[in-house]
């Protein structure tokens, strides 16, 4: 039997990218990697990175450092003196910039990943972008990744071809969880509130569309949340 070629999944221990790499493990031999930026759920993240990556067998995995994000700051999710948000505005139909947005994160964790995919003659990049629950955030449309595809192709040797892959792109979040049941992802181990690290607050937006999604999908969200829990 062929060996099954390898591809970089990013990792950040949040639901979307956890059932991307399960999608991913279907095809692929899993090199998952994992950016800390500096973020308010940092320690967290990176604990449901490894989680994963055990659940996964992983061997090859690679947690890479990018303080800059959070020296640059411009976000609530790295600078301590904005207000993560819990007004439910990400279940609106609101396509403003919200304050969580990290300016041109996902270039950053996209070149990492590159760099990495070259070493290790990986074919494929997943990313767990989600266009329709994104928050309206730039870096999470389908017309990005066709844009760094072509970076990519300009920028790397001309024997490397490096597909980037967003199987959850187009995807709503109640879908998300279904998928990730269906494939027996440990969401469990996931993480998606933006601002504690013991206990979801259960009233950021990225806690509310999660809470949502599980509800749309009938099932119990596995995770503990303080009280009294938004939905």
């Amino acid at each position: 039997m062929a060996e099954k070629p390898k591809a970089i999944v990013l990792l950040s221990g949040g639901m979307d990218s956890c059932v991307t790499a399960a999608i991913a493990n279907q095809t692929h031999q899993l090199a998952l990697l994992h950016v800390s930026y500096g973020q308010k759920t940092e320690r967290r993240e990176r604990r449901c990175f490894e989680e994963i990556a055990d659940f996964y067998g992983a061997r090859d995995r690679l947690v890479v450092r990018l303080d800059s994000l959070a020296q640059i700051g411009g976000s609530a999710l790295t600078d301590k003196r904005i207000i993560v948000p819990e007004s439910g505005a990400a279940l609106a139909d609101n396509m403003e910039i919200p304050v969580t947005y990290v300016p041109f994160r996902n270039a950053h964790f996209l070149s990492a990943a590159v760099s990495w995919a070259e070493v290790l003659g990986a074919t494929a990049i997943f990313i767990g972008a989600v266009m329709q629950d994104s928050s309206g955030y730039p870096d999470c449309r389908p017309e990005y990744y066709r844009a760094f595809a072509n970076v990519i192709r300009e920028g790397t040797r001309p024997e490397t071809h490096i597909e980037i892959v967003t199987p959850v792109i187009a995807m709503r979040k109640s879908e998300i969880v279904r998928r990730g049941i269906e494939l027996g992802a440990p969401l469990g181990n996931t993480w998606s509130c933006y601002q504690f690290e013991d206990e979801a607050c259960g009233m950021c937006d990225s806690c509310r569309l999660r809470l949502q999604a599980f509800a749309e999908a009938g099932v119990a969200d596995p995770i503990a949340y303080r009280a009294p829990v938004a939905r």
